[in-house]
């Protein structure tokens, strides 16, 4: 029997921005479907070149009185980056939080504006840890 991963979804409260914090990290929109019947849109993002890894935001254009709240959303959404340094550092110069720094050099969590908690694992082996990172002390929770 095969198996193939598709996709992981998530729901989200404000799109614009929850697409612009996966664009942030790099992702890119690679399908849409508005669906005026059921009042929602999900929006495909996912790394340039790897279609077959998205994650899907779900959108009800009425609202989600219950986002964002921990227990609408599941663990965390994983993703592998080049340079977990630049890329946090990235990130917290567009005024992203870095809840868990990559203090370790190999891992890093940050929060989506829904509150969607994402893993950065650095490519290969861990960098050498270095600062701001090294001292960096945990925010909130991830």
């Amino acid at each position: 029997m095969k198996i193939r991963y598709l996709h992981t979804m998530v729901r989200v409260k404000d799109l614009e921005k929850t697409m612009a914090f996966f664009s942030l990290l790099g992702l890119e929109e690679t399908r849409r479907h508005d669906s005026e019947q059921g009042r929602f849109s999900l929006i495909f993002m996912a790394p340039p070149g790897q279609p077959e890894c998205p994650v899907e935001l779900t959108w009800n254009w009425d609202g989600d009185d219950a986002l964002p709240d921990d227990s609408r959303h599941f663990g965390h959404l994983a993703y592998e980056v080049e340079n977990i340094h630049e890329m946090c550092q990235h990130l917290m110069d567009n005024g992203v939080t870095i809840n868990r720094p990559p203090r370790d050099g190999r891992m890093a969590f940050v929060r989506s504006p829904d509150n969607i908690s994402v893993e950065l694992l650095q490519m290969g082996e861990a960098l050498k840890p270095a600062e701001p990172w090294a001292s960096m002390e945990n925010t909130g929770h991830w």
